[in-house]
This record gives C-alpha cells, sequence and structure tokens, in this order.
C-alpha cells in the first residue's frame, strides 16, 4: 500500500509527530518522573531481561549485567507487573494505540547489529532517559536507512547510508522500525530510552483491518509470552 502511494512511506525519523500522537507530549512532560523511576529499576539487577538475539558485543565485562531491558510492562498490565513503575505506567494508559512499552537498555561499548522488525503497522518511540553526558560526543546514536531498494533487497551492509539520530535526554523520536537499522553505545555508560510500539496512524478505512491484526496477533502465544518475559520480577 506505501508503494503503491495508499499509505504516505514514512521518514527514517520523525520529529514532528505531535499532531497525530499528541499524548507523546506527558512522557516528554514528566521526563524527571520517568527518569527517577529508571534509575531506581536501574538499581534492582533482577529486573534485568537479556535481548541478546539482536546484539553484536564489541566489548563487555563479564560482571556487567546483559543488554537487555527493564520492563514497565505494557499499559494494560497488572499492577504487580508495573510495580517497579507506578507513575510512568500510569502515564502510558493516557498514551492511546500504545502495544508494548519497556525501559531498553543498551550497555557500554555496544552495538545493536543492523535488522529489521517485523509489523507495518506499528512505529516504534523513543523517549531518552539516561543518555551519558546527554551526547554530548554523539558517541550514542540509532541509524535508519528508509531507501526502498536497501529494504526490499535487505542489504545490511548500507546500514551507514542511512540517518542517524542522537538520543537526548527527555527528547522523543518516532520510527519504522520495518526499515534497516542499528544502534551503538561508545559511552562508558549505559544507554536507556522509553521504548514504546505505537499503532500506526492510517486512513480510516484500514485503520479497522490494523486493530484487528493486532488483536489477534496479541493474543497468539508466542506474543503473549514474549509480553509475560517482559513483566518486571516480583
Amino acid at each position: 500500500m506505501e508503494s503503491r502511494g495508499l499509505i504516505p512511506l514514512t521518514s527514517a525519523f520523525d520529529r514532528d509527530y505531535h499532531g497525530r500522537y499528541p499524548r507523546l507530549r506527558l512522557l516528554e512532560e514528566h521526563y524527571p518522573v520517568i527518569r527517577e523511576e529508571c534509575d531506581a529499576l536501574l538499581g534492582a539487577a533482577h529486573t534485568w531481561y537479556p535481548c541478546r538475539p539482536w546484539v553484536g558485543a564489541t566489548q563487555q565485562a563479564a560482571s556487567t549485567p546483559p543488554t537487555g531491558r527493564l520492563s514497565c510492562s505494557s499499559p494494560g498490565a497488572s499492577s504487580k507487573r508495573t510495580a517497579g513503575a507506578p507513575c510512568t505506567a500510569a502515564l502510558l494508559r493516557r498514551v492511546p494505540g500504545v502495544y508494548t512499552a519497556f525501559f531498553s537498555v543498551l550497555e557500554p561499548h555496544q552495538h545493536l547489529v543492523p535488522h529489521w522488525g517485523y509489523y507495518k503497522g506499528f512505529l516504534r518511540y523513543h523517549l531518552g532517559v539516561i543518555v551519558p553526558d546527554d551526547n554530548a560526543r554523539r558517541d550514542c546514536y540509532m541509524r535508519v536507512n528508509a531507501d526502498p531498494e536497501v529494504n526490499r533487497l535487505r542489504q545490511r551492509e548500507r546500514i551507514a547510508e542511512g540517518a542517524v539520530y542522537y538520543w537526548k535526554n527527555g527528547e522523543g523520536v518516532v520510527f519504522d522500525d520495518t526499515y534497516l537499522h542499528d544502534a551503538r553505545n561508545a559511552f562508558d555508560l549505559p544507554r536507556v530510552v522509553l521504548f514504546l510500539d505505537l499503532r500506526k496512524w492510517m486512513p480510516w478505512y484500514l485503520q479497522w483491518l490494523n486493530v484487528i491484526c493486532l488483536f489477534v496477533a496479541h493474543r497468539e502465544r508466542s506474543v503473549r509470552n514474549i509480553r509475560l518475559n517482559a513483566r518486571v520480577a516480583a
């Protein structure tokens, strides 16, 4: 549908997203609270869940936790699963169209290898929560290559030609994760973002189909297991 012009092609990065997703402002306006809860979770080792399949580690001390995620869980989750970040979870419940939410941690000197997401009905949102030195040296970034040919031919080696985004504390960005993308943290400290899967805006005659597809997909066993594994351990 994008190739036929029925849905506008998304750019590599969208910084002007508040028109279609106005409630994301809530997260940015309450950044200090989200940061405080995330800091507390970082101090609790049992809240880490590894995301190693996507990671190409260039350096990692054996004593450090794996690259992973600190979950505040999805907006509709039980109080048990959101106990580690109750204010963040409450804010997420006020943002429509959120299907997945967690704190994503990229450890020092690690590279998330070039890869593609799995579903065009989502857009990905990142809010910079803990970005070392507010990225003054631009050593912490992600790249997205939105070139249709690159993505059609699955040319991972062309990631260097993509657009670059440097995370900032309290700043959000939206992108289409079905485009080729990677991420790198060259700092000596972890980088943490609040990671959301948002239902993508579509014309009304397609939106209902997207809602049905997401309803069915999120009740499939493997997807349910992923969401359960993202909970904060009791």
